[in-house]
């Protein structure tokens, strides 16, 4: 079952280390430098978030900030293809790079005092990226692949990846992050040079380091080698807001699947673009009440209670760059249709608006909270990853710190409001997965095997 992670992120670590010491620094060529302390072990994590993600993309180059990112471990006049990692590897290191809706980030983990190499490597190729053509048309081949695999061949993703496509209307949200097929069969490695001078600029970049550090020293290794680099003139993203909607969207996918799908999400506002601040904190709250461990209502009365479904979950971030959705997914067990399933979580919407929700759930949900720091140990890599994330979609990450505090504060009448505000039929798409039956053709696709990143 597919999960955002985002909030659970953002959850396990709202409470890590809000006093640890956190030294921030700009760079004259504007790259921001955020640094902080913990020496629990003698390493550390480095990570370049660029701001550009699928959702600075247009249609005709879908797909090109995730090439991108597969091309960025391909060379410069320094470093010939396939370097990079062998260097780090060779320090001891691990590193790796996602790109999300959002943001594109690059990572290593490494004892900290090689952070040199790290920056080193990342400052070669934040300006000096060669993207050759017939290594540009390898890697377009393997993400092209790796969309197969994940997507097409996967009939819950087919179906998400639709059911953005259509619940959004202007947001670029609704643009998948591998891109569509037809995109990536025409992308062109100049579309990949023009969006790498456009974006991959140190003012457009935040370099986040946590571990055993000096942050005095780590700011002036920064300063030697990003330093020097010049900027580029940036333009702001264009906002494409998505309009209100006008009535409830049902979509069906037809595929070959084993079994039936649905998905159900409600326009949601998040965290400075919401009309009362601490609207977004409910919605998060009522995530929990729904889908926060086995003791929530989702486990408790559709899996285990009423078995109409042998998976549910509830997926919402109040910290993106853009507003997004309450999300919630399900698959129907054997027998059950998706109608009664969704007639079921209908159900369970409609309790937040009749009845508050009872002080001993929100005490559950409070501590579990609390908890969840403990249960993850704060990672290093983690800490790094929230401080880059609330960056780059344009949050001061010291609004992490106060997270718990305003989850807390939330009151019951408060969720049942943003229940009644946002959870509303005329907010509402719906997608239904419709299996089609498995032919032999399927098998050999599965078969065919998958190629990896990098």
């Amino acid at each position: 079952m597919r999960r955002l992670i985002t909030g659970l992120v953002l959850l396990t670590l709202a409470m890590s280390h809000a006093h640890a010491k956190v030294v921030e620094h700009q760079l004259d060529n504007g790259m921001k430098v955020i640094v902080k302390q913990d020496r629990r072990a003698p390493i550390a994590v480095s990570q370049v978030w660029y701001k550009v993600g699928s959702s600075y993309e247009h249609g005709g180059i879908t797909g090109v900030s995730h090439v991108l990112e597969h091309m960025m471990f391909k060379g410069t006049k320094q470093h010939p293809p396939g370097e990079f990692s062998r260097i780090i590897a060779a320090n001891g290191g691990d590193e790796n790079a996602f790109t999300g809706r959002d943001y594109t980030a690059y990572f290593q983990t490494m004892s900290s005092d090689r952070l040199e190499v790290s920056f080193k490597l990342e400052a070669d190729r934040m300006r000096n990226l060669l993207l050759l053509p017939e290594e540009f048309k390898k890697e377009v081949e393997v993400v092209k692949e790796e969309r197969r695999m994940r997507t097409e061949d996967k009939p819950q993703s087919l179906t998400y990846e639709q059911f953005l496509a259509g619940a959004y209307e202007a947001s670029p949200y609704r643009i998948p992050v591998i891109g569509w097929m037809a995109d990536l069969d025409a992308l062109q490695v100049e579309d990949l040079q023009v969006w790498y001078r456009k974006w991959y600029a140190p003012n457009n970049a935040t370099l986040v380091v946590v571990g055993d550090v000096e942050p005095d020293h780590v700011i002036q290794l920064a300063q030697r080698h990003f330093g020097p680099l010049k900027p580029e003139r940036v333009a702001q993203p264009k906002p494409r807001t998505e309009p209100g909607q006008r009535g409830g969207k049902r979509f069906t996918v037809k595929t070959p699947a084993r079994q039936p799908y649905l998905i159900m999400g409600y326009k949601t506002p998040v965290i400075g673009k919401a009309e009362q601040a601490w609207e977004p904190y409910a919605l998060e709250m009522l995530a929990y009440v729904l889908d926060g461990g086995s003791s929530a209502r989702l486990s408790h009365n559709l899996i285990r209670g009423s078995k109409l479904a042998v998976a549910a979950d509830t997926s919402y971030s109040a910290f993106s760059r853009l507003p997004g959705m309450l999300v919630i997914d399900a698959v129907p067990t054997p027998g059950t249709s998706t109608d009664t399933v969704e007639t079921a979580l209908l159900e369970e919407i409609e309790r937040f608006k009749q009845e508050l929700v009872k002080e001993e759930e929100m005490e559950r949900v409070r501590n579990q909270i609390i908890a969840a720091k403990v249960y993850e140990k704060d990672s290093v890599f983690y800490q790094a990853m929230l401080i880059g994330q609330m960056e780059t979609v344009g949050l001061d990450w010291r609004l992490a710190d106060e997270y718990v505090t305003h989850l807390k504060a939330v009151t019951a009448e408060q969720i049942k409001q943003v229940a009644e505000k946002y959870l509303v039929a005329d907010n509402l798409s719906v997608a239904v997965l419709e299996p089609q039956p498995m032919d032999n053709s399927m098998a050999k696709q599965h078969a065919a095997g998958v190629r990896h990143d990098h």
